[in-house]
């Protein structure tokens, strides 16, 4: 699996891997060349120090995430952790054993190219991303809010960029994920402000697929993909991703 790895940071980013631990030279790290820091580090570890069973060792390779909130639910999915003896806010540790899919680990080691590049890297870089956006039915009628367009303006959530996707989560009575958009528009100027809410920015989001009200309810998000609360955009662990993405409408 460390092969695979490296022929595909090689390819894929020019990088090669460096060895720079004289107590463990067995462990590599995989570093950007401009500001050199790291973006993946694999050790490998005894499995009872990640509570698996078993005796041994295995490999994992430690990747920095963005989103605090993601960290902690595939945290949550078999073959992943807390970030092992690094900052576990944002760290985490996904097993080299089969556990996790090849595509999903290197869509994570991208993920954690871009998020410890150099701003100006950054800017060329960032890949889309996957966001739960919150709507309060109180507010807006977001039931009905494709009814007569397939494009709408909605509130504009810190770190969200044109081309990600979003999934709009209805507030209660609702409780669910009613439709999947794309962002094709960022930025839109706007100044809004009440006791309740504040606007400054705008996006357009273009539907893309309509979910019933039953599919996929709170009660699922919490029980099924370890999702506790949905306060604000968020990020999407992979087993829901795949889930929306296969769900017929």
């Amino acid at each position: 699996m460390r092969k695979i790895i490296f022929d595909h940071v090689k390819e894929k980013y020019g990088v090669e891997p460096e060895y720079p631990f004289s107590i463990a030279p067995s462990y590599p790290v995989l570093r950007h060349e401009d500001n050199r820091k790291w973006f993946a580090l694999i050790m490998d570890i005894q499995r009872e120090k990640l509570g698996l069973n078993g005796d041994g060792r295995v490999d994992v390779i430690n990747v920095k995430m963005s989103d605090p909130l993601l960290t902690d639910m595939l945290a949550q999915q078999p073959g992943y952790f807390p970030g092992y003896h690094m900052s576990r806010g944002i760290w985490l540790s996904i097993l080299l054993d089969g556990t996790v899919p090849t595509d999903e680990i290197f869509k994570l080691i991208g993920e954690s190219y871009a998020n410890t590049a150099s701003k100006r890297k950054q800017k060329k870089i960032r890949l889309p991303k996957e966001w739960i956006v919150p709507a309060n039915p109180k507010y807006y009628d977001i039931e009905h809010a494709f009814d007569s367009a397939d494009e709408i303006e909605w509130k504009q959530g810190s770190g969200i960029k044109t081309g990600d996707t979003v999934f709009m989560y209805v507030g209660a009575p609702v409780s669910a994920i009613l439709y999947q958009g794309k962002v094709t528009e960022t930025d839109i100027p706007f100044d809004y402000k009440d006791e309740k809410l504040t606007i400054k920015a705008l996006m357009k989001i273009k539907l893309l697929k309509r979910y019933g009200s039953e599919q996929f309810t709170f009660e699922r998000l919490k029980d099924e993909f370890g999702i506790f609360a949905v306060r604000g955009p968020r990020g999407v662990p992979h087993s829901l991703s795949e889930a929306l993405k296969i769900q017929e409408c």
